[in-house]
């Protein structure tokens, strides 16, 4: 248009001033119509971008407007959530949470952040507290969805913002960068935060010193509790150096049971509630119960037990100090709580061994202690003592070897008393049952067998009393009557008899010595030289070297044309058997030579003068020999 007014006026002023001047004013209008339809040019292209953005924002409007969250609930947590006052649910800081969001427009390519600003529904989020965090594929369901968040470290409310994501062109490609949306501000739509009570590593430290008091108050409780009172003075009295310095330490505080076992309760009880919130605080529910149950089971129980069941002396000792701090400090609890035991359970007196239990105690220790068999036997026998009476020892009246008051102590009964080998003799009168005295085999010392002293006549001179016990007196009584002395060591047993019509009576029916008493002590048999039974109940011979039986000696032959004493027949047994070689045991026995002598082959020749007899005893042997 501007070209065809210059030609024309061109046209018209051809060669004048006038056509130079319309020249510059043409070409100026030119350059200013140029520089209009530039201008025009660029505002409609302006204004075409600003429709087609405020068409886009309309759109991702509109597309955002579809998305609502209308609720939430918590899923899992590695720390189970909390719940304030209103309902709000509380969550730990830097924890993985899986939440279910319910509302409506939910797509596989949505987004939720959380931001601490609020805003009503459909407002932009301006400042974003997490990053983005996608729903989980697959969990979209009508008015459902998953989603992984991590809490952040935000004190205060979170709120919601959502929006859904596109990697496309044009319109998606806008909707892509378009910003997210809140969600609103309602209290069923925000969650709040709380941060962890300790530091890591102040956390562990505690938890490593709570598994050591544990494991130390588990040890005590078994250690210092199955220490008896009575034991740990058994200990400060005759234990080794170590052990009575670790039994004084520990007496005065075992000495107060149930406050001791109060304290120590309730310190195990403090430590391990302490570490297992704790261990709670770093790790989920159910992975806090397993670790917190293996390390109380294994550290905090099992090891400490199976130490102290064995050193708990020593541990008890070395940790008093822990102990009586541990007491002190729940002193306002533990004290009367001990006292309300005391009250109801009386006081601890300790273990306290009867006859029955201290021999066995002694039995099934054997093994590992000290002790020969026979000092077992004979604290054992000791504490049976009150056990047995006189009637379980004694030797029955049928058994034991007695004298008639009535016989001569001849050769032949002399004979029978050392044959018996007893040194206490019972004599009776009429039964056996009716013993009058005894006779003792000092007694015997001045008595010569050659003549006949009546056996009456003897008791009648010493006059040795007899003691009586009932059948149902006790060893141990007897056995301080026998270490008096007073009434000898021999006793006979009695007993009423009420048997049949007659009114009732005493019967002798044994005997008892302080070597049975003494026997039954040891738990074993007292043999001396001249016993014969090994046990005068059971009488089972003793097996020994045959000695000289002299009674062979007082053998009466009545064919015999002369009879010589006992005493004489047994002066030539031995002359001949000692003094003439062919009479010695190498040549003939003992038996043939007392057979000889049991002949009928001995002369009786009367002399004068003690030499005279000398030289006929010599020409007797040399004739008969």
């Amino acid at each position: 248009m501007s070209q065809k007014v210059f030609n024309t006026v061109l046209l018209r002023t051809r060669g004048s001033w006038t056509f130079c001047l319309i020249c510059v004013a043409l070409l100026g209008m030119s350059t200013a119509n140029k520089e209009s339809i530039s201008s025009l040019e660029v505002t409609d292209k302006t204004e075409n971008q600003e429709k087609m953005l405020q068409n886009l924002n309309k759109t991702v409007h509109m597309k955002h407007a579809i998305i609502r969250i209308d609720g939430f609930r918590v899923e899992q947590s590695e720390k189970e959530p909390r719940v304030s006052d209103n309902g709000i649910p509380e969550l730990m800081s830097d924890t993985q949470v899986l939440l279910r969001i319910f509302g409506t427009g939910f797509t596989d390519n949505m987004e939720i952040v959380l931001t601490s600003k609020p805003n009503p529904f459909g407002g932009p989020c301006l400042v974003t507290s997490t990053e983005a965090f996608p729903i989980i594929r697959g969990s979209v369901t009508n008015r459902t969805a998953l989603v992984h968040i991590i809490v952040p470290h935000v004190s205060g409310d979170l709120f919601f913002c959502a929006k859904e994501s596109y990697n496309g062109t044009t319109v998606e490609s806008a909707i892509g960068t378009a910003p997210f949306v809140h969600q609103g501000i309602c209290d069923w739509l925000r969650l709040r935060t709380y941060e962890k009570i300790l530091p890591l590593w102040v956390s562990l430290v505690i938890i490593g010193v709570c598994l050591m008091f544990s494991a130390l108050f588990s040890g005590l409780n078994l250690g210092l509790m199955s220490l008896d009172r009575t034991e740990l003075k058994i200990l400060r009295n005759t234990g080794t150096e170590k052990e009575k310095e670790y039994a004084s330490k520990i007496q005065p505080v075992r000495d107060h049971g149930n406050y001791l076992l109060c304290s120590i309760l309730l310190g195990n009880v403090l430590v391990n509630s302490t570490f297992t919130i704790l261990l709670d605080g770093l790790t989920s529910g159910l992975i806090a119960v397993i670790c917190s149950t293996i390390a109380i089971v294994i550290f905090g129980e099992i090891t400490p037990q199976a130490i102290c069941s064995r050193h708990g002396l020593a541990v008890g000792a070395k940790t008093i100090y822990i102990t009586r701090a541990v007491m002190l400090i729940t002193w306002p609890l533990s004290y009367p709580t001990s006292k309300i035991l005391d009250l109801l359970l009386g006081e601890e007196i300790g273990n306290v061994y009867n006859r029955e239990r201290l021999k066995e105690l002694v039995r099934v220790t054997r093994d590992i202690n000290d002790l020969d068999k026979d000092e077992v036997n004979i604290i054992s026998g000791a504490l049976e003592l009150r056990k047995k009476t006189v009637s379980d020892v004694m030797t029955h009246i049928e058994d034991a070897f007695m004298l008639e008051l009535g016989a001569l102590l001849d050769f032949e009964t002399v004979s029978e008393i050392l044959k018996s080998g007893f040194s206490r003799i019972p004599v009776y009168e009429g039964e056996r049952a009716n013993i009058v005295t005894l006779l003792y085999i000092k007694d015997l010392a001045f008595v010569d067998p050659d003549d006949n002293t009546p056996l009456k006549t003897l008791c009648e001179f010493y006059q040795n009393s007899c003691h009586f016990v009932f059948d149902d007196v006790t060893l141990d009584v007897m056995f301080k009557q026998f270490k008096e002395g007073n009434k000898g060591h021999m006793a006979f047993v009695h007993r009423v008899n009420s048997e049949g019509d007659g009114d009732p009576f005493y019967e002798t029916i044994g005997l008892v010595t302080l070597e049975d008493v003494i026997e039954e002590m040891i738990q074993a048999e007292i043999m001396d030289e001249t016993d014969v039974y090994t046990d005068n109940r059971t009488k089972v011979r003793r097996n020994k070297t045959k000695k000289q039986d002299f009674t062979v000696f007082a053998e009466r032959r009545e064919n015999h044309r002369i009879r010589i004493s006992p005493q004489l027949t047994l002066a030539t047994f031995q002359y001949l058997s000692t003094t003439v070689d062919a009479f010695k045991s190498d040549f003939v026995s003992e038996t043939i030579l007392r057979r000889l002598l049991n002949q009928d082959i001995i002369n009786h020749i009367k002399c004068k003068g003690k030499t005279a007899l000398i030289l006929v005893f010599r020409s007797i042997n040399k004739e008969r020999l």
